[in-house]
């Protein structure tokens, strides 16, 4: 992906929008991200060109800007925002960073702290009289999800400080060398799937309940709200006063130093112990370390202006391409996963890597047998780069591309990059009902991906269309299904049948949409049957759909017509209605997309709503999920910073510097009750 914008298309910058949030969503949900980070960065400059060029073609779902790149959401909100860190990439860089930074602040930095930046997961652990009571992780930085129940296994996250203060430590999560050797140890006793790398381990064993093992974590503090007027350096030691862990215990431990030279050579320092360390780093973290200069500087929507992530290059290693394996995923598309022979990169044996697509393998020109250059992108996921052209000794052989499906047999469809089973979701079942069944989606309880497979593989349901047909005594039939659980899970189906069109939709999981996506459509067009008898240039009007995008919606709509008839037939989704939200006869979106298009009727037309802090009153009770449908309900759009193109501030308890920069931009501004009086008739009862 090029970072010229000038060389990005339309189609080619829709598309882009769509690769970085899969990859945003897959490295902050469980690791597994396909792009590495030097090309998820070139992708997001490359976004971040066009936008600038294009302001009035910005997506709303663009990544730009926002924290994880707004592809995660939580259901707790933070007390404080936890913010993104942005990047440089060499000392040029760094230096026009630390420049730009004393150039705000009208003077000299008074001084600077180095640390290590962790390659593991945010959160934050709450703690009331030196107790901890809460333990988040970071979500879309204004709420995270609750992971108390993992709090026990984590090293480093005392539950009791040596003070009973109230206080918040950030940090990271991680799996330790040590620790992710002795986790894939544990699991394979188990006989369950070794992890594939620390991350996702430490991903998979936070959000995980009801184990029969126990694997362990480790905490690392960088961070504290409530121990505010201390500088870095002093705070990171308070940290350690008060029990928690940091990484002053080990060799890249974190170093005050006076000027950008020392921080360079610091940065040198550290990178040539990365190999050593007994943990994953990803680069190096640069923050002013005055508490006075860090207040002047202030925060930005994404991330804090005096803190800056020193960006490392993947580490490299040579070994031999085995073979490539074709694997099919949710929607039916055919990634290929190329085979190595065994290598440590980075402390961790890589046996496998992404080719991305057949034309990525064309590009390379890669052969069974040929050397490969391979690095773990990101120091996630490991990708196959290049081959060594001139080590090719003659016995190397061409790669064999499918010319069936590898899963079911179907055709293939090669019109695009990357190719998919012309069977689509259809041949991967078991993928398709468990996203479906997601939380927000459909939201069935009780329909994971072990009991989804036993449905699928008992020959009950073949799509999420099946599931409202199954019945008690089919249930009872399948291994480990009592009548409680069957009960359960028929009323969870019962209930989502009745479930908000948004959601329908968003459980269809077509191409192009997500959640945002799907309650803009569902808003626009009002019913399930006007948005099936939608053409490309009426979903080209939906808010954020451009004509190339709307071309896979109405294609993808299409091919989803058998399965629609069958969700018609059992009264899913196709008799609910929301309230259309249509743009005025006579006007365009003068807000550049952050201001709903919506009848003069809905009591937020028009309006661009950003939520901030804990919501109290009859909001609550509500996820931000919720929160964002309850808007875009009331015909307004859900944004997550706030901007010139805000109308509407929602500040709860501790709403922080999004309540000052909207009463410095002179935004409305709302509290929780106020602003359930005004959408009272939408608000959900508790």
């Amino acid at each position: 992906m090029t970072e010229n914008s000038a060389l990005l298309s339309p189609a080619a910058y829709v598309e882009a929008v769509t690769t970085a949030l899969a990859a945003s969503a897959a490295y902050y949900g469980d690791g597994a991200t396909p792009l590495g980070d030097d090309e998820y960065d070139g992708l997001l400059r490359a976004i971040a060109a066009y936008e600038e060029a294009h302001p009035e073609e910005v997506l709303a779902e663009s990544p730009t800007g926002k924290v994880a790149g707004g592809a995660v959401q939580g259901d707790v909100p933070h007390s404080v925002p936890m913010l993104s860190l942005d990047n440089v990439f060499d000392a040029a860089e760094l230096a026009e960073w630390a420049a730009g930074l004393e150039r705000r602040l009208g003077r000299p930095v008074a001084g600077w702290c180095v640390e290590p930046k962790l390659d593991g997961l945010a959160v934050a652990a709450r703690y009331r009289a030196g107790r901890l009571v809460q333990l988040l992780t970071r979500g879309d930085g204004l709420a995270g999800e609750d992971i108390t129940h993992a709090a026990d296994a984590v090293l480093g996250l005392p539950k009791v400080l040596t003070e009973p203060v109230d206080v918040e430590l950030r940090g990271e999560v991680l799996l330790t060398t040590a620790q992710f050797e002795e986790a894939n140890r544990i699991r394979l006793a188990h006989e369950a799937t070794p992890f594939a790398h620390p991350r996702s381990g430490a991903a998979g064993t936070l959000r995980a309940k009801d184990r029969l093992y126990r694997i362990e974590l480790t905490f690392f503090a960088y961070g504290a709200i409530g121990l505010d007027d201390l500088g870095h350096t002093a705070l990171l030691e308070k940290l350690a006063v008060l029990g928690a862990n940091t990484a002053a215990s080990t060799a890249a431990a974190p170093l005050r130093c006076e000027t950008v030279e020392q921080v360079q050579e610091r940065i040198d320092v550290i990178a040539g112990l990365r190999a050593g360390l007994p943990f994953g780093i990803d680069g190096v973290v640069v923050k002013a370390d005055a508490a006075e200069d860090q207040r002047q500087a202030g925060n930005g929507s994404r991330a804090p202006r005096w803190a800056v992530a020193r960006k490392l290059a993947a580490e490299h290693k040579v070994t031999r391409l085995l073979a490539v394996e074709w694997n099919v995923g949710r929607t039916g598309i055919i990634a290929p996963r190329a085979v190595l022979e065994p290598v440590v990169i980075d402390g961790v044996t890589v046996t496998y890597a992404t080719l991305h697509n057949p034309s990525d393998i064309t590009r390379r020109g890669l052969m069974i047998g040929d050397q490969v250059f391979v690095y773990r992108a990101g120091d996630v996921i490991p990708r196959v780069e290049a081959p060594l052209a001139d080590q090719r000794t003659g016995a190397e052989t061409p790669i064999v591309f499918p010319e069936v499906c590898p899963r079911c047999g179907d055709a293939i469809d090669t019109s695009e990059q990357r190719w998919r089973c012309i069977r689509g979701r259809s041949c991967q079942a078991v993928a398709s009902v468990v996203y479906a069944a997601g939380r927000d989606q459909l939201d069935i309880e009780g329909l994971g991906t072990t009991r989804a497979v036993q449905l699928v593989e008992a020959g009950l349901v073949g799509d999420i269309a099946d599931l409202f047909t199954l019945t008690r005594e089919q249930l009872l039939g399948l291994e480990r299904m009592g009548e409680t659980s069957a009960t359960n899970l028929l009323t969870a189906i019962e209930t989502a049948r009745g479930a908000a069109l948004n959601r329908v939709f968003c459980a269809l999981g077509v191409r192009g949409t997500g959640r945002t996506m799907s309650r803009r459509i569902a808003a626009h067009f009002g019913s399930m049957a006007a948005i099936r008898a939608a053409d490309a240039d009426m979903l080209a009007g939906v808010d954020g759909i451009g004509a190339e995008k709307a071309r896979v919606i109405a294609a993808e709509l299409a091919e989803l017509a058998p399965l629609l008839d069958k969700l018609q037939a059992q009264q899913v989704g196709t008799q609910v209605t929301e309230p259309q939200h249509k743009p005025p006869a006579d006007a365009g979106d003068a807000s550049g997309g952050e201001a709903a298009a919506a009848g003069p009727s809905a009591p937020l037309a028009g309006q661009a709503v950003v939520m901030t802090g804990s919501m109290s009153g009859p909001l609550a009770a509500l996820s931000r999920n919720e929160m964002n449908e309850l808007i875009e309900r009331a015909g307004g759009k859900a944004s997550s910073s706030v901007s010139k193109r805000t109308t509407l501030l929602v500040a709860g308890e501790k709403a922080g510097s999004k309540r000052a920069k909207a009463e410095e931009l002179g935004i409305r501004i709302l509290d929780p009750e106020e602003f359930a009086a005004l959408v009272a008739d939408l608000v959900p009862a508790s």
